[in-house]
This record gives structure tokens, sequence and C-alpha cells, in this order.
């Protein structure tokens, strides 16, 4: 039997006889619909006529692929399902109805069958693409998860804004997809069911290594040299006084005697400790390996010898810029750089002051803190100094918005995200960061103690002066 009858008599007859039931017919007009309404709106992208919206994105990358992917499932589960019901009651037909090529109507099915065969599984190509990418977006992470809210909008603010996030949080590979989509499925449920913790914790443990993230764009061991830092205060006076502290920072690294000097040389993989606490703030064992092969060990005073349990680690990276790309800075910093870049003028009198004190106010959702504060303020220029509303009425103004988009920047109270909820480790002005090591307190055997000497890092230039002479003499400010 030629080949082209075989096929006709055992499988089209027979598909079209028991493809004639209500789930098969119901999974076609599943697929056709959502097949149509996708490439519709594939179209619409490519003319540009689409808006930008994670729920969209939701609907067109994921559901609609869903189900156009459920349609064509039903269609051979209404088959079997009636090709079971007729065997039931003994009526499959010994001879299905005729199938006859020579019918122009039935051969145009055929072709409309094998085309929409071909457009389904093009379809099912570029929808799966789509949804695995759309799932890989930023703001897929960031804005269809609500509880990612506070990383997201740190994140759109920091200098790693246009790097995906699963460039560092997933990585590439079948493996680190696949662990991916498990723990985003653990997550899923977490946030169905409101399991999911507050604050979100850092994934500080399951975060790949700097030499796979960071060192794909970074090169640690090249040689950066010294940094200038230039940095401004403001005081809680009526003036809101300026004074600036300037440092150099001896950023080091690999020069070209093959030295290992600086801040980044020094730390360069060779280094290992044992942090007690989830966040690796607390570290009471430090372990130097010597440029001659030996290994110094630095303890804590309080170990009095042993050897603390707690996550080893060798030293990168991250221990310093744990927040590269999720940066939650403090009310004092936030505000100090929104007067230092002028988008809160210090003319205005104790904005200091009264703008600090309304950052750290009691505000139930950032709703309330967009009414409560430029309303508190307009109140205490009212009864202190009424003559900043009308001569400075548009600073005045530009300060609440600007103060209500500092805490909205920074305090996320539904998700119990607040100044100082996720401590950055670089420096050692709001955190421990540096004297995480650097605390006087860890000593080997010998005596001899992890450093604190300031200049082996930076030297101060100028500290808390009110225009550095330094400044001048290099012509940053007149």
């Amino acid at each position: 039997m030629p080949f082209l009858l075989r096929f006709r008599e055992h499988w089209v007859r027979p598909a079209l006889f028991f493809g004639n039931n209500p789930i098969s017919l119901a999974g076609g007009a599943v697929t056709t619909a959502s097949g149509v309404t996708m490439i519709s709106y594939w179209f619409m992208e490519l003319l540009g006529r689409t808006e930008s919206n994670p729920y969209l994105g939701i609907i067109f990358n994921l559901i609609l692929p869903a189900l156009f992917v459920l349609g064509l499932i039903l269609i051979p589960v209404g088959v079997y399902f009636r090709h079971k019901a007729l065997q039931k009651i003994g009526r499959i037909p010994t001879v299905y109805p005729k199938v006859d090529l020579n019918d122009r109507i039935f051969r145009h099915g055929l072709d409309i069958v094998f085309v929409a065969t071909i457009i389904n599984l093009m379809v099912v190509s570029v929808a799966s693409y789509r949804g695995a990418s759309y799932m890989d977006s930023p703001e897929f992470c960031g804005q269809s998860c609500h509880v990612m809210h506070p990383e997201y909008t740190a994140y759109k603010i920091s200098p790693h804004s246009h790097v995906d996030c699963v460039a560092c949080h997933i990585g590439t590979g079948a493996q680190s997809y696949f662990e991916a989509k498990v723990d985003g499925t653990k997550q899923l449920f977490e946030v169905a069911f409101h399991r999911y913790p507050t604050p979100v914790p850092s994934p500080v443990r399951n975060l790949r290594p700097a030499r796979i993230i960071c060192e794909g764009c970074h090169t640690p061991a090249k040689f950066v040299g010294e940094k200038l830092l230039v940095r401004s205060s403001f005081a809680d006076d009526e003036h809101n006084s300026e004074t600036q502290t300037v440092l150099v920072l001896h950023l080091g690294g690999l020069d070209s005697l093959s030295h290992l000097t600086g801040i980044h040389g020094v730390h360069l993989g060779h280094i290992e400790y044992i942090a007690t606490d989830p966040s690796r703030t607390t570290i009471p064992w430090v372990q130097r390996r010597n440029a001659n092969g030996s290994e110094t060990v630095y303890a804590a005073s309080s170990l009095n010898g042993a050897t603390p349990q707690g996550e080893r680690r060798v030293m990168d990276c991250i221990d310093c810029h744990n927040r590269a790309a999720h940066t939650f800075v403090t009310a004092e910093e936030a505000l100090n750089q929104a007067l230092q870049a002028g988008a809160i003028s210090p003319a205005l009198p104790w904005i200091h002051k009264e703008g600090l004190q309304l950052l750290k106010g009691d505000y139930t959702s950032h709703e309330d803190a967009a009414a409560k504060i430029p309303a508190q303020l307009e109140a205490f220029y009212r009864a202190s100094n009424p003559g900043v509303l009308s001569a400075q009425a548009a600073q005045e103004q530009a300060a609440a918005q600007e103060l209500v988009k500092l805490y909205n920047e920074n305090v996320f109270p539904d998700m119990k995200v607040t100044w100082g909820t996720h401590p950055n480790h670089i420096g050692h002005q709001s955190y421990p960061g540096c004297f995480r090591c650097h605390d006087g307190d860890h000593n080997a055997k010998d005596g001899t103690a992890i450093t604190q000497d300031c200049s082996a890092c930076h030297n101060l230039l100028a500290v808390d002066e009110t225009k550095p002479k330094v400044l001048s003499d290099l012509g940053i400010q007149p």
C-alpha cells in the first residue's frame, strides 16, 4: 500500500472522525484565538504601538503562550477521550468516513491544516523564546513581582542599571537556568501564599563568585592607582553650613612591577575569613596568605584561640562592594547628596535639620509620605519663617518633592525596608564596613594585629573644612 494511501486510511480518517468532539474543537478555538492575539501584539510591537507595562508582558509573553499550548494539548486529549468513550460502547467503526482527496473542498481543508501546523510550530517557537527572554528581563524581576520593588528601585538608579539581573543572579548554562527556575517557582508560591520574608534578605550565600560576576567587566588586578574623593556635609544650623572632606583613596592593584598595592591589591585573592552572621557583618577570624607562602591567622580576642563556627570563604569584590547594584543610602547621605547637587537648595533656612527629621518620619506608605512631607515642610516654614513661602516658594516646593523622592528611593514600609536596613560595607562611616576586620581586635599569635593605620587605605587632605584650600589649589573649587 502506497505511503500516502496508508497515511490517509490509518491517520487522516481516524483523526478527523475522533477529532469531531467538544474538547478538541474547544482546544482548536483556544489555540486559534490566542495565536492570532499574540501575532497581532507582536506586529504592533514592530510598529512601536505597544505600552511598556509589566502586566502586558505577563499576558502576552507568558499567559497567552500557555493558553496556546494548552489548546494544542486539548486536541489530542479530546481525540483520546472520544476514542475511549466509543470503544466502551462498541461503536468504533470498522471503516471510517471516506476521505476523498479528489474533493476540492477537502483538499483545501488539508492545505489549511498543513499551513496552520507550520504556523503553530513557529508561534510556539517564538513564544517560547519571548517568554524565556521576558522572564530574564529586569522588568519582569522588578515590576511583576511587587516584593522586589525596593531592589528594583535601587537598581534603576545604580551604576549597573544597564546590566540585566540575570547576568549576576543566574549566569549562563543549563544548570544555572534550571536552578533559577526551580528557585523562582519556590518564590512564586511564597508570594502567592504571602509567605515571603520582609524585608527580602540579600542573596549573600547563593550569589555567584565575583570572578564570574564582576570580572566579566572589571579587572581587579588592573592597577587603578589613586582616586580623589570629595564629600560635602551640611550642618543643622539656619544657613545649612557646608563643609567638605577631601581624601585620596589608594585603590592600587597590580602595578607594572607585579606588586600588589593599595586597597585592591592587599585584599586580592589571598585572604580568607569566617563570618558568623548571614550578612557577613561579624567577622571574628581572618587568615592571610603571605608572599612567602606562609599563613597568618588574626582572631578576635573573644575567641580565646578557638576557631569560630560559620561560613568560611575567600575574600573577593562582593565582600566590600556588597550593594553594587542595589545601594540604599542613609538619610544623612541622601540629604547631603541632594544639597550638594542643588536638588534641594541650601539657601532654604534650616532645610538640612528639618529635612532630616522629615525623612526619618514615620509614614505608613509612599502615598502617606507624599502627602505628609510637603504639608509638614510648609507648616514648618509657615510657623518659623513665613517669608520663605513667598520669597522662596519654588525652592520650598522643589525641596519638598525631592525629600519625597529620597524617601521613596530608600524606604518601603510595606516591605519593612527603612534607613539602614541593608548595610553597605564600602567604607566605614555609616556601617562597620572596613572595621569588621580593621577594628584593632584581630590579633595574630605573635602579637601583630590587622592594621588600623588610616593611611594604608587613604590620605585625608581636609576634614570637614569650609572651602578647603586643597580644592582651590587643584582648581576644583574657586
